[in-house]
């Protein structure tokens, strides 16, 4: 299982690169050449929460994005540091204390792009956990 780990301020600047990143190692890690846009989008969605989440709370921590190679699935997971108020998500996944349409717009278009999505959160932040599966590498001939 290879992965590669992304770290960066919460500036919206610095998504399109989390996107581009996490579309080249998708590439790379065979992930069907339809689904790239859906993967970028996902991201883009993602990462932008949360820098919405750390802009709003006013944290300096950096967003984190893992990008998650395995034997069939790729995974991306984006991590933020928002606590979520009283330790729990509320019914929709997200931080509890969040009530930003806008976030919960971003939320319901990942749902609509990725079949295989967990949205969790807790005291410590929340984590958005998406994965795509991949091509089998094709058979050689002797």
């Amino acid at each position: 299982m290879a992965t590669v780990e992304l770290r960066f301020s919460a500036l919206p600047e610095h998504v399109r690169t989390a996107r581009l990143v996490a579309a080249a190692v998708a590439r790379r890690a065979g992930v069907d050449e339809a689904v790239l846009d859906e993967v970028r989008l996902a991201v883009g969605e993602a990462c932008s929460r949360a820098v919405g989440l750390h802009t709003n709370g006013g944290l300096g921590t950096p967003v984190r994005v893992a990008l998650i190679e395995d034997e069939k699935r790729f995974s991306i997971e984006v991590g933020d540091d928002a606590p979520a108020a009283s330790g729990s998500a509320d019914a929709s996944g997200g931080h509890a204390a969040e009530s930003d349409e806008e976030s919960d717009m971003g939320l319901a278009v990942i749902s609509g792009l990725v079949d295989d999505v967990e949205v969790t959160s807790d005291e410590k932040g929340g984590l958005i956990r998406m994965s795509w599966p991949t091509a089998p590498e094709p058979a050689t001939l002797p």
